[in-house]
């Protein structure tokens, strides 16, 4: 598709969902342009929930009436839009890992990232002075800014238990970011993506999270550089894949059959982590239950039941059952021992 004006894609710095979709628009090379959401410079329409990021997409006579929120949807939306240098795996098996792996990092690795900013003081120090500079504007009066400090603080502080960082589940939230380091390690020893010779939705998913937690959040930061130096280096690249020569077509994706055994191993820590989470927290939902909880690594973990990950179990189980018969056996086949079945029991 030929595009005469550029996208907008409103969002923010300390944003993990915004660094991702700025990170997908740049490796498609879809013209965009970056806005600070709610700054003087934001002039994407209204959308009906407030979050970030915001997509805008331009009519012929490059004016902004249509708008969209939640970053898996706009990828989807781009894949619509534009051919050259897609995210998703040609083959049906494959893609469906990758869209398991991507929810991996948006809804499970969301945890340390969020945990790592509100739950140090360094890091709340940090996040509580730049965050409103974003929206504010670099020459946001003193006074305001102060009194949006106090705010942003104590709000995000507050939702600590609500997005499950307590002291009880620390030791878990902090354990799977270390765990995933290590992994990701192990990974970029041999190769760049996690699905082939191109990025993939996953890596995305993944690089979101990541640019906060081992650029961003101080403690997690220092902890990366010191555990995984080539993570630090593979988020720094992810930030900006405009120069990378992806093959023509539908080529350089992973065989079903050929991914990698580093890759399986992630699939593993999928099942350790977010699988028991998903699906305690879709019965508390379905139960009416105020809390959800569930055992990980022989801890229990808990938290009030969120319901947009409701829906995404759900989503995850309805592109699972629309896959062929034999592709779903495939499927099966790959996670068999990850512990990621009962995702999809």
């Amino acid at each position: 598709m030929s595009q005469q004006h550029p996208l907008l894609l409103g969002g923010g710095y300390g944003s993990p969902y915004s660094i991702k979709m700025r990170g997908v628009l740049r490796y498609r090379q879809i013209p965009f342009r970056w806005i600070l959401r709610g700054s003087e410079w934001d002039t994407l329409p209204d959308v009906p929930v407030q979050i970030i990021p915001v997509l805008g997409f331009p009519n012929e006579a490059g004016d902004y009436t249509e708008a969209m929120v939640d970053s898996s949807p706009q990828i989807m939306r781009l894949e619509t839009m534009f051919d050259a240098r897609s995210l998703v795996p040609t083959d049906p098996v494959v893609a469906f890992i990758d869209y398991l792996l991507e929810d991996y990092g948006d809804e499970w690795i969301t945890k340390p990232m969020y945990h790592y900013r509100w739950y140090y003081d360094a890091a709340i120090d940090k996040a509580a002075k730049l965050l409103p500079l974003d929206r504010g504007g670099i020459n946001l009066p003193d006074a305001e800014w102060q009194q949006m400090q106090s705010y942003i603080s104590e709000r995000q502080i507050g939702r600590r238990a609500l997005v499950g960082s307590t002291e009880e589940n620390r030791p878990i939230i902090e354990d799977s970011y270390h765990r995933l380091l290590d992994l990701l390690s192990a990974h970029l020893e041999t190769r760049m993506f996690l699905l082939g010779d191109r990025p993939g939705r996953g890596d995305f998913g993944l690089f979101g999270q990541l640019f906060q937690l081992v650029s961003w959040e101080p403690e997690s930061a220092r902890e990366a550089i010191d555990r995984a130096p080539r993570v630090r280096n593979w988020v720094d690249r992810r930030d900006d894949l405009s120069w990378w020569q992806t093959p023509v077509g539908g080529a350089g994706w992973a065989d079903r059959d050929a991914i990698a055994e580093t890759t399986i191993a992630l699939l593993r820590e999928v099942g350790r982590t977010y699988a028991p989470f998903m699906i305690a927290n879709a019965e508390a939902l379905q139960s009416g239950a105020a809390e959800m909880s569930c055992t990980i690594d022989g801890q229990t973990y808990s938290q009030a039941p969120f319901g947009y990950q409701g829906k995404c179990l759900m989503w995850l189980r309805e592109q699972y059952a629309a896959l062929s018969a034999t592709d779903r056996a495939a499927v099966d086949a790959l996670l068999a021992g990850t512990g990621c079945e009962p995702l999809f029991v």
